[in-house]
């Protein structure tokens, strides 16, 4: 009877130290922060992967992602700077990156978190959207809009321990009932543009193509003064040459012979090859 009730006490005793054991150990994963509590207050956080241990039934434990998390906000009417409504709906990036700053502030609550995040976005969203144009804002949908609402954000986030990484924007539209209007205002004031790009640039075509003309123009203008310049010279160094040879009394003889020939040939051009001569021509005495 004895052995029984020994035997009965040692079981519990056993398994009061195993559940004892069991609840002081902490598993904490690679992806989370365990946060420990005592008297319902954090006393300690532990950020890395591992075994660690708490007092049982005093000590409580409570997990925060470590994680990069999303959280898709809802779509909302922004109004831009000529007071046009335009639908923004986008999503954001975060982290958690002070768990015990988050503890506080936010009650270790998720959802606390989103709803902060919700209303620091939005407002940064509506403030950069608000100082920009509708067609602004349509026409610079790229990563400037982003880094725009990121650098409003700032450090707002900070004093409960998250940080914003990303605002991507999943649409950022018209309203329906003034969509087609807007696209087509803006089609229009597009092809003003390109036309009035075309006519400069026609305008200056035509400018090169007279300046290229004129000086095309100086260009032959001036080669011809040039052609005629040495033309003359030219002559002038014919009549030069002919002038010493006809100077020279030895050669006089010929140059008067092939002058005489000369005049005959012009005489005897056309269909009348008739030559009618003084017999002092100049011409006849070639013949004597």
């Amino acid at each position: 009877m004895k052995k029984g009730i020994t035997y009965t006490i040692l079981t519990i005793v056993a398994l009061f130290v195993v559940i004892t054991l069991g609840s002081s150990v902490v598993v904490t994963q690679e992806n989370e922060y365990t946060l420990i509590k005592q008297f319902g207050k954090v006393d300690r956080i532990i950020d890395e992967a591992g075994l660690s241990f708490k007092i049982p039934f005093v000590e409580s434990t409570y997990t925060l992602p470590k994680e990069i998390l999303l959280y898709d906000l809802s779509p909302s009417d922004v109004i831009t700077s000529d007071k046009k409504t335009m639908i923004c709906d986008c999503y954001v990036l975060w982290e958690i990156t002070d768990a015990l700053k988050f503890s506080q502030a936010l009650n270790t609550s998720i959802s606390n978190a989103e709803s902060r995040i919700d209303t620091v976005v939005y407002n940064a969203t509506k403030s950069v959207i608000s100082s920009m144009t509708q067609e602004e804002v349509i026409s610079g949908r790229s990563d400037l809009l982003q880094d725009a609402i990121i650098e409003n954000i700032g450090t707002s986030m900070d004093q409960y321990g998250v940080a914003v990484l990303e605002v991507e924007t999943i649409k950022l539209d018209l309203p329906n009932d003034n969509k087609e209007a807007v696209y087509e205002r803006m089609i229009s004031e597009r092809d003003n543009i390109a036309a009035t790009h075309v006519a400069e640039g026609n305008a200056e075509a035509q400018m090169i193509r007279n300046q290229t003309d004129k000086e095309v123009s100086i260009m032959l203008s001036e080669a011809e003064m040039q052609a005629e310049i040495i033309r003359a010279e030219g002559e002038a160094e014919y009549m030069n040459i002919l002038s010493e040879a006809y100077a020279d009394e030895s050669r006089a003889e010929f140059y008067a012979y092939m002058r005489s020939l000369d005049a005959a040939k012009a005489a005897l051009q056309g269909e009348d090859k008739i030559l009618v001569l003084s017999p002092d021509s100049p011409i006849a005495q070639i013949f004597y």
